[in-house]
């Protein structure tokens, strides 16, 4: 049985789709002051997967899904597994600073309070997450998905990566579909000057595809586009795992010159065009 979260129904049901098992009915909603309420409204029964990203706005959703672990978990429920899609508050994973709440912890540690037994998640900001629960936690990867868009709706791509650290995406991507890869490098050329371009590969004329797990603010993202633009590609498109996508990014990215930009369903977005149902239910099959 699936039961999906008010942030991740539509990739719950796809889920269910995918696995040929039922999608329980939920009731959620929020009451005039603010808290949340939650009621499961079908028996259920012993293996169920709770569907539920963990994004904007971060704590209703984790509320939520505290909520509704605890209550399978009243239900007389032992085997609850957890897919969460965007991991809330999983950019702090450590405390860089002292006196900094290590965020990620405290989540991993709530998640597992509230009744969850084992956890999937795709694409977290650090594989280190995983080591912060005590049950079982899986980091799968959205970009065989990714791919699949890529081959066809890109023709002879070359996958680029907007930063070094983004480069095993591109690596996983490009190795799928037997194609180039490179990252975006910066090369200082004086003291006071630095030019950024790729690292090896000639883009000129070539359909350039942008990869990186997640796209918030944009910034990263205008600035690669802008310097595939200057070293003449044809076509640009830009992809992530989590459309994050805060405030006028989307709009930022286009007009730097993108021609498309897409993105996976661990978040509702305009540009959620990617599905990792069938990654999130062979994983948990």
């Amino acid at each position: 049985m699936i039961i999906g979260g008010s942030s991740s129904q539509k990739l719950a049901a796809n889920i269910a789709r995918e696995m040929d098992d039922v999608l329980c009915p939920i009731e959620t909603r929020k009451f005039p002051d603010g808290e949340r309420y939650v009621r499961i409204k079908q028996d259920v029964e012993d293996g169920v997967v709770v569907v539920q990203s963990t994004g904007y706005p971060q704590d209703e959703n984790l509320m939520e899904l505290f909520l509704i672990l605890k209550t399978i978990r009243n239900m007389g429920i032992t085997d609850i597994r957890t897919v969460i899609p965007y991991f809330g508050y999983g950019r702090q994973e450590k405390s860089f600073n002292y006196g900094e709440a290590v965020s990620a912890e405290v989540v991993c540690q709530l998640i597992e309070f509230a009744g969850a037994s084992s956890v999937y998640s795709i694409n977290l900001h650090e594989q280190s997450i995983c080591d912060l629960f005590k049950i079982p936690a899986y980091n799968l990867s959205a970009m065989p998905a990714i791919a699949d868009y890529v081959e066809k709706n890109v023709e002879d791509p070359v996958i680029v990566a907007p930063d070094k650290g983004a480069l095993g995406f591109a690596q996983e991507v490009a190795s799928i579909l037997n194609c180039e890869s490179d990252y975006l490098e910066k090369v200082r050329l004086s003291p006071e000057k630095v030019e950024t371009k790729p690292k090896s590969l000639d883009v000129e004329g070539r359909d350039a595809v942008i990869i990186d797990d997640i796209i918030s603010t944009g910034g990263t993202i205008v600035n690669a586009c802008g310097i595939l633009k200057e070293h003449n590609a044809n076509k640009i498109v830009v992809s992530c795992v989590h459309p994050v996508l805060v405030g006028d990014a989307l709009l930022k990215i286009f007009a730097a010159g993108a021609d498309d930009v897409v993105g996976s369903d661990t978040l509702k977005s305009e540009v959620s065009n990617v599905s990792v149902a069938s990654i999130v239910a062979d994983a948990l099959e």
